[in-house]
């Protein structure tokens, strides 16, 4: 049946109940798979009366459904009483035996389709094998076939395979639907959907010959598999199969062709797994039956995602020597000899010890590497029972199948009821694997691994960092790097910060009182053209190196924005109109849309720059190229446009140069925009009851919170956004503490920073909060990160429904008073001052010199707020002067230095200390470094910086003896330096170059002068000193 809810009921009239279970479900009543949710387990009783029900997620169809008790009532029993819900389902099966196929031929001529359906149900214990394989005359083709225990889908339309699924040789029916229309395909394997565009010139699919299930026909058609000889060995059954070509109907195939030994029931499988639930203490122990020669072997089948695992260990008579097998670094570890594949992959692996006359042979898959050894006494797997196993590898944690020790198969239904050898923390009839990387929840392209209980992501070459990938290493605008301290040079910018987009390069001009952000394309030369006409129009096509969401994004997000475009020509009327009124030259927008306007920040019609200054040099003509002259007029057309909406040209169309002497030329120049819009949008809360609501924070999985905020209050809420039991909220909880608190179903979860310092000195402090579904995090100011681990298998998804308030909350109490500017959510950035129009007891803006978007304190430097004007605090700056804008640099000859000595305050240490505990156990994705400076030199070798703690860690920036740069990485006192050697060029030339390292992770990030290197290192430790 098709199962929708289950219900649960203690026992009548009693003190018995469960209070939580596992549902696992069944085809057979032999191999079971349990239900997953987000939940976990699911809700029991409370009593013995009451009906508690629990609607399925997702329905499954099953014959056998098992509830596993978990917890019940302390004070009696379990005692359970139970009911399902659904309808009934039917279905036909064909079962293959790895040799047979299902044929159906077309008996129709020719059919060609523009869009093809087809789905169907199958299972399977193998993880190679054709499931399903279509042919045409003209040899087009279409497979959907098992790799490693994923789905492969093959079309002859100009597109590579696509991957679906994961763990699909579970002996558990999984759904397939395929829709393809046109060059759109969808490829769905139970609720994991993939969709790609073919590139091909094709847009019909002609399967028009046959199509054949379980496996491929002997007669060598046309076919693109992994496999050369199609179906292998494998056994599929191919459920409730529903096969739908559109455009033909009825569906013009003959009656089935069976090849081989096909029937039409499925067979019950033979294959039990178990599951090893814990690395700390889960084994089976099972007895050594003596052999008649004195040999032994031992074969078994597991599957893991562990790198690291004990598999199999014994004791060897009459040395009492220890023998095991273990699993160390994704590699089965018994001897050195031969390649030894990785086994950590969630695959089923075989593997067979057989030992005689003293010689050991290991099988593994296809290697076989030797080991001498004496035949054990007892053997156990996984894990180890006795007190007497010494290792440090951790208990192996998967699943086997298939034991035989000494050519006996291992019952382990009898190891289930006590007959058999001993056991812990063992789930039987089961494998309970999961594929943690299936969907991915690495972001941003990261590239996602797992172990049994968790999975990580690497970051590399993403420009994100963080556990999953969330955060951009990059600023979000040149006005951003200018407040860092950056000068004029090219830069990535992530306008959106951790948002979908990415990075994008362009030219920061940081020389002129406005920061410039420059978008050059491939077209800045002048182009000349003749013999054009409205019927074979010259078209120039600029491309900006950025997608148009990222150059929408970095427009959007400036406060102006323009683009010179310059028009000449002789014997031309480039602007005039056509007989049917349509311009004879154009240009289109961003959005590919048709502009005629040729200056202004708002468009008009058919106008260029002398018409608005009223110079043109025909009266008559609002521009003058529109004269027709056959000479070319200095007074050229030279219009800056500057409607942003429109902005930045993407193509230039010239419709009018193909009469006698005609031409044209054209030149339009790089985009330019000025102003961040987020970096000073600003309000003042001055009511406790007042506040600002947005709509509900789309935050499910993964959110970053950011601002700054001036307040003389204690405390008050800075934001906060609840669901029906999740809720997410920042506050100052105390003058020197702030906190970011949140509940996604785990219960609440605070973190904490306090600062040495009050944070209500009505100055600019800076909070930015993260939550995702590895860790949550809190900064303020240059305090360190607080960090705390999401908990294994707990819930992910942060579900609110609510508006979110800002400056306080739905119930109006404990309301922040004060200033919040450069609120972004996920990199996108909240107009505080348009909402403050709407909501009362808030305004614009914020009181004081500090306040306005003008930059008083520049570089880094802090603009502190004094009772008649203000002071630059220049400490956490690498300038001085008033305003910090003077370079501090020193000359140094040969025997000099300059030293710093750091001493933090009392409470960052004791900040830092309350992390102590954790550290060991924080994921290498917390160590972050950064560094920037500037040096010229002529001297090589040469110490640039070097950066110590008292525990002999270090970091040291040299120049090579050739001049070349290399950067010293010294965290783990017990290894040997990483060593990265950024540029090769040699550096000690005389002229001024700057560096900036930034560190996240094992993920290194060195740029020079302009040129940005990545790194991949080994490095894992944190480096506890800030520079």
């Amino acid at each position: 049946m098709e199962v929708t809810a289950v219900a649960t009921q203690g026992r009548f009239d009693s003190w018995d109940w469960v209070s939580s279970y596992l549902l696992l479900y069944s085809d057979t009543g032999r191999a079971w798979k349990q239900y997953r949710h987000e939940d976990g387990s699911f809700a029991g009783n409370v009593n013995s009366e009451a009906v508690v029900q629990n609607k399925l997620s997702h329905s499954v169809r099953t014959r056998f459904l098992r509830f596993v008790p978990l917890d019940w009532n302390p004070s009696g029993w379990m005692g359970l009483r139970v009911e399902a819900y659904g309808c009934s389902y039917k279905s036909y099966v064909a079962d293959f035996d790895g040799r047979s196929s299902l044929l159906y031929r077309f008996n129709q001529k020719s059919m060609s389709t523009v869009k093809d359906v087809v789905s169907l149900r199958f299972k399977s214990h193998q993880a190679e094998g054709v499931l399903l394989h279509g042919e045409g005359q003209r040899g087009d083709y279409m497979t959907l076939e098992l790799h490693r225990g994923r789905l492969d889908l093959y079309l002859n339309l100009g597109s590579p395979s696509l991957l679906v699924g994961s763990l699909l040789d579970d002996q558990q029916w999984h759904a397939v639907h395929v829709e393809r229309f046109n060059k759109q395909v969808n490829l769905t394997v139970d609720s994991h959907t993939q969709h790609f565009h073919a590139k091909g010139e094709g847009h019909s699919l002609e399967v028009d010959y046959e199509v054949t299930g379980g496996g491929l026909c002997a007669r060598g058609h046309r076919r693109v598999t992994r496999r050369k000889t199609g179906f292998g060995s494998n056994k599929l059954g191919g459920r409730g199969v529903s096969l739908r070509l559109r455009g033909v109907n009825p569906c013009p195939w003959v009656f089935p062709v069976l090849q081989g030994n096909v029937t039409f029931s499925c067979s019950p499988p033979q294959l039990v797994a178990c599951t090893f639930l814990s690395a700390a203490g889960s084994f089976l122990s099972l007895p050594s039956a003596p052999s008649p020669a004195g040999d032994f072997s031992a074969r078994l089948q597991f599957r893991t995602w562990n790198p690291d695992g004990l598999l199999l260990s014994a004791w060897l008579n009459p040395e009492r020597r220890g023998l095991e097998l273990r699993i160390n670094g994704s590699r089965l570890q018994l001897t050195l000899r031969g390649a030894r594949p990785r086994v950590d992959d969630g695959l089923w692996h075989s593997v067979s010890v057989s030992a005689s006359n003293q010689q050991m042979t290991l099988t593994v898959d296809d290697n076989w590497p030797q080991l001498s050894l004496i035949k054990p006494r007892v053997l156990s797997l996984p894990g180890c029972p006795t007190e007497d196993c010494q290792h440090l590898t951790p208990d192996f944690q998967g699943c086997v199948r298939l034991i035989v020790i000494n050519g006996h198969p291992m019952d382990l239904n009898r190891v289930q009821q006590g007959l058999l050898g001993n056991y812990n923390e063992l789930q039987f009839d089961t494998c309970n694997i999961r594929d943690r990387c299936l969907p991915s929840l690495c972001e941003h392209g990261g590239r996602c691994s797992q172990t049994w209980s968790s999975f990580s992501c690497d970051c590399w070459g993403t420009g994100y960092s963080g556990a999953p990938c969330h955060t951009s290493i990059y600023e979000s605008s040149c006005e951003a790097y200018r407040l860092i301290g950056s000068s004029s040079g090219f830069y990535s910018i992530d306008p959106d910060g951790s948002g979908p987009l990415g990075p994008t390069q362009v030219y920061c001009n940081m020389t002129e009182e406005k920061v410039w952000t420059v978008l050059a394309h491939n077209g800045t030369a002048a182009v000349a053209v003749q013999g054009s006409s409205l019927q074979r129009p010259h078209v120039t096509r600029f491309d900006y190196g950025a997608s148009a969401e990222q150059l929408r994004a970095v427009v959007t997000g400036s406060e102006h924005c323009q683009q010179e475009v310059v028009y000449n020509s002789r014997t031309d009327r480039p602007f005039s109109s056509s007989a049917d009124g349509s311009p004879l030259t154009w240009w289109l927008d961003r959005d590919g849309e048709k502009r005629s306007y040729w200056v202004g920040l708002l468009p008009g019609v058919q106008q260029c720059s002398c018409s608005l200054k009223e110079n043109c040099v025909h009266r008559n003509y609002f521009c003058n190229c529109d004269a027709d002259g056959d000479a070319w007029y200095t007074a050229n057309d030279t219009g800056v446009l500057s409607y942003k909406d429109h902005l930045p040209v993407s193509q230039i169309v010239i419709g009018d140069t193909n009469r006698t002497g005609s031409q044209a030329v054209h030149r339009v120049g790089p985009l330019r925009c000025y102003g961040d819009k987020s970096l000073w949008n600003t309000v003042s809360f001055y009511q406790e009851a007042s506040y600002l609501y947005f709509p509900t924070l789309q935050a499910e999985l993964a959110s970053d919170i950011s601002f700054y905020f001036k307040t003389s209050a204690p405390s008050g809420v800075f934001l906060e956004n609840q669901g029906l039991r999740d809720f997410i909220r920042v506050e100052l909880a105390a003058p020197s503490v702030v906190t970011f608190s949140f509940d996604v179903g785990n219960g609440p979860a605070v973190l904490t920073v306090n600062s040495h310092l009050p944070l209500n000195d009505r100055q600019w402090h800076y909070v930015r909060a993260e939550r995702n579904v590895k860790e949550a995090s809190l900064q303020v100011d240059q305090l360190p990160l607080r960090f705390l681990q999401a908990p294994a298998d707990g819930h992910l998804r942060l579900r609110l429904s609510s508006q979110l308030f800002v400056g306080g909350t739905a119930s109006q109490q404990r309301g922040f008073l004060g200033c919040i500017r450069t609120l972004t959510v996920n990199g996108a950035g909240f107009d505080l001052e348009e909402r403050a129009k709407m909501a009362p007891g808030v305004t614009s803006g914020c009181p004081g010199y500090c306040s306005g978007s003008t930059s008083l304190c520049h570089n880094r430097g802090r603009c502190i707020e004094k009772s008649n004007g203000y002071v630059c605090d220049c400490s956490q700056s690498a300038y001085g002067g008033t305003t910090c804008n003077q370079e501090v640099s020193v000359s140094f000859d040969m025997e000099s230095s300059v030293t710093y000595t750091f001493q933090e305050p009392f409470s960052v240490m004791q900040n830092r200390r309350s992390q102590a505990s954790s550290v060991s156990a924080e994921s290498s994705s917390r160590a972050r470094e950064d560094a920037a400076f500037s040096f010229v030199t002529s001297q090589r070798p040469a110490m640039l910086l070097t950066v110590s703690t008292f525990s002999q860690q270090y970091i040291a920036v040299i120049l090579a003896r050739n001049g070349s740069l290399q950067i010293w990485y010294h965290l783990q006192t017990d290894g040997s330096p990483d060593v990265f050697s950024p540029v090769l060029a040699n550096l000690a030339d005389g002229r001024l170059h700057r560096i900036r390292i930034h560190r996240v992770g094992k993920n290194l990030y060195v740029q020079v002068s302009h040129a940005l290197h990545f790194y991949k290192s080994n490095i894992t430790a944190a480096f506890y000193c800030r520079s």
